[in-house]
């Protein structure tokens, strides 16, 4: 597998930008063409990123690839919001947003109804909205950048697994909130998955870790003292699959009970270095902020609606297709392993 329109080596040099600090206009980037007043305006490239949180490096990296998205062209960059994951901590970014007339909000959301009045406020506004990484419910948005499909995300993850414990044994799931759309779609598939090709595999646990390092840390902790059995932890959450990796790194279960799941190469090299880990997998979170960056100027220069078969040119990664239901796929996650994670950085 690879990632969509890039080839590897272009993304050896992309480093994880630093966390942004302010929890308002976090970064204004370019502002050459960008008029920054009235949604909908068809100059009005002032866009601004909304994650599930500040300082989340996945996150970090996707708001780098958006910023000279951008840049590109000639618009005005922002990044929001709050430095904790909620259903509903997100509404006041973009209530805030709507009141400045931003010309489109990119939006990871951490639940799929709670933030659609918010949204959809904006959108009679004429602001463009486009979820990226995990969508609402698809009336509350105008088009949605995957990083990968649902079913190949899930695939990645319990391929890897299978393969690591044997094709047998016991397994747990380390998540990151229990409200996120994109991790319970994956769940659902994964257990689809282990029920239809792997009936030796067990999933006994599902356990949230918020998105927080620690609380992460402690939920891995505690699943591993609740089943002694467990032979391996699938976390489809960066946060999650480093956090647990530092608990077993130092602990008796290294080497002893296998993880994978969804992490960025920056933060999981020394893990695969240590033998902590063996492979896990990713998009490239770069270009996904990147090309949701030109899918939201697309909108609000009226390229594109978000009808099927729109299409529309995202810079260096080349021309997309608007699908069904409004989404447009990023492409294919990718596995990393001790043979290639030194020509990734991010």
């Amino acid at each position: 597998m690879k990632f969509a329109h890039k080839r590897a080596t272009a993304v050896a040099a992309a480093a994880v930008a630093a966390a942004l600090a302010l929890s308002g206009c976090a970064d204004t980037g370019s502002t050459g063409g960008g008029s920054g007043e009235g949604g909908g305006g068809s100059d009005n490239l002032s866009i601004t990123f909304l994650p599930k949180s500040l300082g989340n490096p996945y996150f970090d990296t996707s708001s780098k690839g958006g910023k000279a998205a951008v840049e590109e062209l000639g618009g005005t960059f922002a990044e929001v919001g709050p430095a904790e994951s909620g259903p509903d901590a997100q509404v006041s970014y973009i209530n805030t947003a709507t009141q400045q007339g931003v010309g489109s909000l990119v939006v990871s959301a951490n639940d799929p109804k709670a933030i659609c009045d918010a949204l959809n406020e904006a959108r009679d506004a004429g602001v463009k909205v486009v979820t990226f990484d995990s969508d609402t419910n698809p009336d509350c948005r105008d088009l949605f950048v995957n990083q990968a499909t649902a079913d190949g995300i899930a695939k990645v993850q319990v391929d890897l697994i299978a393969e690591q414990i044997g094709d047998a044994g016991e397994i747990a799931i380390v998540s990151s909130t229990a409200n996120a759309t994109n991790q319970n779609t994956w769940i659902d598939k994964m257990k689809e998955l282990l029920a239809a090709d792997h009936p030796n595999i067990q999933l006994v646990d599902v356990v949230y870790g918020d998105d927080d390092e620690q609380i992460s840390f402690d939920k891995t902790a505690a699943v591993l003292q609740s089943h002694p059995n467990l032979k391996g932890i699938v976390s489809p959450t960066t946060i999650g699959i480093s956090a647990a990796a530092r608990y077993l790194s130092t602990s008796d279960y290294k080497g002893k009970v296998a993880l994978t799941g969804l992490g960025t190469p920056n933060q999981m090299r020394e893990y695969i270095e240590d033998g902590t880990v063996t492979a896990f997998a990713l998009w490239n979170p770069e270009d996904l902020g990147y090309l949701s960056a030109y899918a939201a100027a697309a909108l609000i220069n009226g390229d594109i609606t978000g009808k099927e078969g729109d299409t529309f040119t995202a810079g260096k990664l080349g021309e997309y297709t608007v699908g069904a239901d409004a989404t447009v796929l990023l492409g294919d996650p990718y596995v990393f392993d001790k043979d290639n994670i030194d020509d990734f950085d991010f």
